[in-house]
């Protein structure tokens, strides 16, 4: 089915690496044009992060109906994010090196061979190996792009129950319930339990991207794609998003509008941008290549905001294009071992 989704992935990708290069090149992320514009209420690297959850949500309950059995469908979400990370970790680990500084030799440093099995784990990730990026504006990370993948993962396997319940109209009752729960539990508990861990999550972005995930499976078990007028309904969403932006309840309102008005702009393939799935899906490669090429180009060029963006996107996209061909791509090959 022709669709917008892989253009919109890959905008979500470019959002999010735009916004990462303000704390990066030592700017605030507050400076971004879209954050002043809608006084604080949107930016970027949230609108990417929302947007890919939500995406993931409608097209993982599609390949879970797809599935004939629940190994099938778990070995088809290990095979989507697992070679990919492995590589990119991998890669991070020999290169680290070029960009090494501290009086213990490299392959002295325990955290080099932490660093690549912690972050495989998903929960207990090491963002840092003592002596890269040290003295980079935003020191503290080699990859910061990799805390939400656990929140993915979880999604899956909690999705993943839905396989054991065939009756669609069980499904939607539950994923309702899921996403009133979820929804309830991000607006009126948040400022009380919003800075607790629980298996390597914080609480706070677990109900915001949980919510917006299991939005995302609602669409799905509802047939969002079966409406007739996707046009008109996207248009009067997103009149409704630019009312919320102006009286200042975009927040409360989000998880649902923002849902809509991605999933209907998906769903309509609009020409030429539906097309652009021929290059292949380019953004988990943008997504965890990003952020170590940004800390690469300001250790080496010391490069301010606007100059960062444009680099770091043109080398992102490259390394995502190389991702998806010779690694994402050829691992789904394999999909259908089970």
């Amino acid at each position: 089915m022709k669709n917008n989704f892989d253009f919109l992935r890959l905008i979500f990708a470019l959002f999010v690496v735009i916004a990462h290069s303000y704390p990066l090149s030592g700017n605030l992320i507050s400076n971004q044009w879209i954050y002043q514009v809608t006084n604080g209420q949107i930016e970027l690297s949230n609108i990417g992060l929302n947007g890919f959850f939500i995406i993931s949500g409608y097209l993982i309950f599609q390949s879970l109906e797809r599935s004939k059995t629940i190994i099938s469908y778990l070995w088809k979400r290990v095979l989507r994010l697992f070679p990919a990370l492995f590589v990119v970790l991998l890669l991070t680990v020999f290169l680290a090196p070029l960009v090494y500084e501290s009086t213990t030799p490299y392959m002295q440093n325990k955290e080099v061979f932490s660093y690549l099995p912690r972050n495989l784990l998903l929960y207990d990730l090491q963002y840092h190996i003592r002596g890269v990026f040290d003295h980079n504006p935003y020191p503290s990370a080699i990859n910061g792009s990799l805390w939400t993948i656990c929140y993915e993962f979880s999604m899956y396997l909690l999705l993943g129950l839905l396989f054991f319940i065939k009756n669609n109209k069980v499904r939607f009752v539950l994923v309702l319930f899921a996403f009133l729960f979820m929804f309830l539990g991000y607006n009126f508990l948040m400022e009380k339990y919003g800075a607790i861990y629980r298996f390597g999550m914080q609480v706070l972005p677990f109900f915001n991207l949980g919510t917006f995930f299991v939005a995302g499976a609602f669409l799905g078990v509802a047939k969002v794609e079966t409406i007739k007028h996707k046009v008109g309904l996207l248009f009067v969403v997103f009149l409704v998003i630019l009312v919320a932006l102006h009286f200042n309840v975009y927040d409360a309102t989000k998880h649902v509008l923002l849902s809509l008005f991605v999933l209907l702009f998906g769903l309509i393939a609009l020409y030429p941008i539906s097309k652009i799935n021929v290059i292949g899906d380019l953004s988990y490669g943008i997504y965890i290549y990003g952020f170590p090429i940004q800390q690469t180009l300001m250790y080496y060029f010391k490069l301010n905001t606007n100059t960062l963006i444009l680099f770091s996107v043109l080398i992102a996209m490259l390394f995502g294009y190389f991702s998806w061909h010779l690694i994402e791509k050829r691992m789904l090959v394999f999909k259908n071992k089970f």
